[in-house]
């Protein structure tokens, strides 16, 4: 019987692709690695179906029990071998599947890149990685000053778009800053780093995966802003408890829907365009321009930190404790704070 599952069903490469693909023409010649492959998978399909045979053949043996022991041993190793025959099927399953997605998802964006519209497409990312591999840029790939660039840049648009958005939908401009100085809200701009770091590696395939993707990532982000801010500050910015499948009111369906949105266009759109504006800064100046606005950032989110305690503690009838509060209480004032965070309450 062992004899029997080690022998192979061989089978050409002419047999294997004898049936030919109508939708694809028949001018076009695959290249030599995608006949081999379809050749090899057509071949372990056939063997797969000999060894199928061959353990039905095999099923009237067992019904002899003279030796339990032997044939105890004789199943327990046949059925590890077509365990790891399945499990090595899997992997080439999956192997292949996301193959044939980012292949797709590359041509389709290519294509797409190229379409003449009256807003030029963004780039395509294989574009960009392309670019990005010929030069010895500062930012390029995944590295410290790229997510420092678009966390800064991240910040300023979300300030922007949001601030549009209320315009629209509520008629008046009201502020949407994180930050005491200049329109920035860090919530972006973290969001806009957890959706490259996370889905970066997503960027050529298929909008499914940026969705899912961009849909938890921002959802975990949200809450755990939502969250660090009322124990640090006892203050909230949003609330969706009056919202459908919300949690704990920090996140809903719905916004979560929208993170899931924002990841496709993101991705698809939003990154590719600043990688290549990134692209276009010199090295040296764009290193210190970037550790520049890190000190910025980083003096900006401290005192804001300050500002908002101070500002927690007036509401709550907590009177100054010394001069450097009395400076804090001066400057910044419940009437200055209320016009930068709008939205925030304790």
């Amino acid at each position: 019987m062992k004899t029997k599952l080690k022998e192979k069903n061989t089978i050409t490469p002419q047999t294997a692709t004898e049936v030919p693909d109508s939708s694809i023409s028949s001018e076009i010649t695959p290249p030599p690695f995608v006949s081999e492959l379809e050749s090899g998978s057509t071949a372990v399909l056939e063997n797969a179906r000999h060894a199928q045979e061959q353990i039905q053949q095999y099923y009237d043996s067992l019904l002899d029990t003279t030796s339990l022991e032997a044939r105890d041993s004789e199943v327990r190793y046949l059925s590890e071998a077509v365990r790891r025959s399945a499990l090595n099927l899997k992997k080439a399953h999956q192997v292949t599947t996301d193959m044939n997605d980012e292949l797709t998802a590359r041509w389709q964006d290519i294509k797409r890149s190229k379409k003449k519209m009256l807003i030029p497409s963004a780039p395509a990312n294989a574009v960009i990685d392309a670019a990005e591999t010929r030069s010895n840029h500062f930012a390029r790939g995944m590295n410290l000053y790229k997510l420092l660039l678009l966390c800064f840049i991240g910040s300023f648009f979300g300030v922007l778009i949001e601030v549009a958005w209320c315009l629209l939908t509520r008629g008046h401009m009201e502020s949407r800053a994180g930050l005491v100085y200049g329109p920035f809200n860090l919530l972006y701009g973290v969001g806009a780093v957890a959706l490259t770091a996370t889905l970066y590696r997503y960027r050529n395939r298929g909008r499914w995966l940026s969705f899912l993707g961009g849909m938890a990532v921002g959802s975990v982000v949200e809450y755990l802003c939502s969250w660090v801010q009322e124990m640090i500050f006892g203050s909230r910015s949003w609330d969706y408890s009056a919202m459908p499948f919300n949690l704990n009111g920090r996140i809903c369906l719905l916004y979560s829907l929208f993170w899931g949105i924002l990841g496709v266009l993101w991705v698809k759109n939003i990154y590719p365009r600043m990688a290549k504006l990134i692209l276009k800064i010199p090295n040296k100046p764009g290193k210190i321009i970037t550790w520049v606005c890190v000190a910025f950032f980083v003096f900006n989110a401290l005192v804001t930190c300050v500002a908002v305690f101070r500002w927690s503690q007036r509401v709550a009838g907590v009177p100054s404790s010394g001069p450097f509060f009395n400076f804090i209480d001066s400057r910044f004032p419940d009437s200055r704070m209320q016009r930068i965070f709008a939205n925030m309450s304790f």
